[in-house]
């Protein structure tokens, strides 16, 4: 497969899940991005990032949403399937939409149509406790899991908006155990979103996998940003997390090579971009 990837004018292999747990172990910073259509998905192929999330985010970016909610897993699999045709070498996730897993059932069947209609290699999951059963079921039939841990958009209406998760010490370490669980179960990859810093290194210390983060602090092992926002697209109030890279730059390119050559450098995120 490879011999053929390099017909395609690859200087470097695909980036897989071995290859990203090397670099946990190198403790070398993995840079992520979303990405929605396959122009895009290109640019931030070019730019060097190792993953790719089409995340439910296309929901609000994409759609003109208020939440991730509405979102189905038809969305899913057609923006998927756009955004796998521009990729060459980065690591494609793909998120299961709000309540396409309630059962093992369920959650295998629409994990197999985004992979085989989609092109993913790994599902995303908004996981806790309640989610153990159904990653383990996904892993006992080889389908890669990434579990999204911290805040969950999918449980906005639940949680009350969306808020930093894991400031008391008793839910930062449900949280942490959760994520064990989950690591034990079979989840390749976790993703934490809105958590204080000491709690984002403190999850990755506790697992093998690795642990990106979103609003999660410097210390976990690779960092991701909704592409509208690095691009400063998005308009209105942006999370505290995020970094505007299109500033002062005339190229989307060249923006998108700032935020990764800033995570590999641990330039990003800065404290400003923390929580506490």
């Amino acid at each position: 497969m490879y011999k053929q990837l390099e017909q395609r004018g690859m200087d470097s292999p695909p980036v897989n899940v071995g290859m990203l747990r090397d670099m946990k172990r190198a403790r070398e910073p993995i840079a992520c991005l979303t990405a929605y259509d396959a122009s895009f998905a290109q640019l931030v192929d070019f730019s060097g990032a190792d993953v790719v999330l089409v995340g439910d985010s296309l929901g609000m970016v994409i759609q003109g949403l208020d939440t991730t909610v509405p979102v189905t897993v038809n969305d899913m699999v057609y923006h998927a399937r756009c955004v796998a045709r521009g990729l060459r070498r980065a690591f494609l996730i793909v998120d299961m939409p709000f309540m396409s897993y309630t059962t093992s059932t369920q959650a295998l069947d629409n994990s197999v149509r985004l992979m085989q209609e989609g092109g993913a290699m790994m599902v995303k999951l908004e996981g806790g406790q309640g989610q153990v059963a159904i990653v383990e079921h996904l892993a006992q039939h080889d389908v890669p899991v990434c579990a999204h841990l911290g805040l969950k958009p999918q449980s906005v209406h639940k949680i009350g908006g969306f808020k930093v998760q894991g400031r008391e010490e008793q839910a930062a370490h449900r949280m942490i155990d959760e994520a064990r669980a989950l690591e034990s179960a079979g989840a390749d990859l976790v993703l934490l979103e809105c958590v204080p810093t000491s709690l984002g290194a403190a999850i990755r210390d506790a697992l093998h996998v690795p642990v990106i983060g979103i609003g999660a602090g410097p210390g976990v092992d690779g960092q991701i940003l909704v592409l509208y926002d690095v691009l400063g697209i998005t308009q209105g109030r942006m999370p505290r997390f995020v970094q505007n890279f299109m500033r002062g730059r005339d190229d989307p390119l060249e923006a998108l090579r700032a935020y990764v050559h800033a995570v590999k450098t641990r330039a990003y995120p800065a404290p400003e971009h923390t929580f506490s």
